[in-house]
């Protein structure tokens, strides 16, 4: 086998849920790809890392020449009511429920030490400090997936709340029970819906 075929493969499996098999199959289908398609895949590859940035304010993915994104853009918004989400995807699923017109949060992780995810290594200080600086009181939605490391996560958001004496400026509600066996990203309309309707204040 060339080469470079190889080192193709090899990348491909290094894809989550991407297994040598399927990897292998992928790399025969981009070898006998016409050249405009492998061209334009090679070219998209190399802009999600020049051309993709952060947004100023929730630290969403946005054009990296655009400071704030779409939704903290539009002053439709209810600026006031933040969701407080680990990854964009999750954003992405509570936006196509399109109940709600919020603005979010992406802490882009979870705390987990055993997965070398520490407190620093989050946005913490930009949430707290919008808090700090927000003229009416903001609630806080803890929109987070049910698990140990989410609970964890919560905890230190509403213990610093309180730690900061930042709680008269803040109501912190968390999604219902309806949502105990399923994460945001895989959860259908109707169940988040139904999360997010009866949420309760922690």
């Amino acid at each position: 086998m060339p080469e470079a075929l190889k080192q193709l493969i090899n990348s491909i499996s290094y894809l989550p849920w991407i297994w040598e098999k399927s990897a292998t199959k992928l790399a025969f289908f981009l070898l006998n790809s016409n050249k405009n398609f492998t061209d334009s895949l090679s070219s998209n590859i190399t802009n999600i890392k020049n051309k993709v940035g952060f947004c100023n304010s929730c630290n969403g993915l946005t054009d990296i020449w655009i400071d704030n994104c779409n939704i903290c853009r539009n002053d439709s918004r209810d600026k006031n009511t933040i969701a407080i989400v680990e990854e964009y995807l999750d954003m992405m699923t509570l936006e196509e429920s399109w109940w709600y017109k919020w603005v979010y949060h992406i802490l882009w992780w979870a705390i987990s030490p055993i997965n070398w995810v520490f407190i620093w290594d989050l946005n913490f200080e930009s949430l707290f400090n919008k808090i700090t600086e927000a003229e009416w009181k903001l609630e806080l939605i803890l929109a987070t997936n049910p698990n140990i490391e989410w609970e964890a996560t919560s905890t230190y958001i509403t213990e610093e709340i309180e730690k900061r004496k930042l709680k008269y400026k803040t109501k912190v509600t968390r999604l219902s029970r309806w949502l105990s066996s399923w994460y945001i990203e895989y959860a259908d309309n109707v169940t988040l819906v139904n999360a997010l309707r009866e949420r309760k204040e922690v």
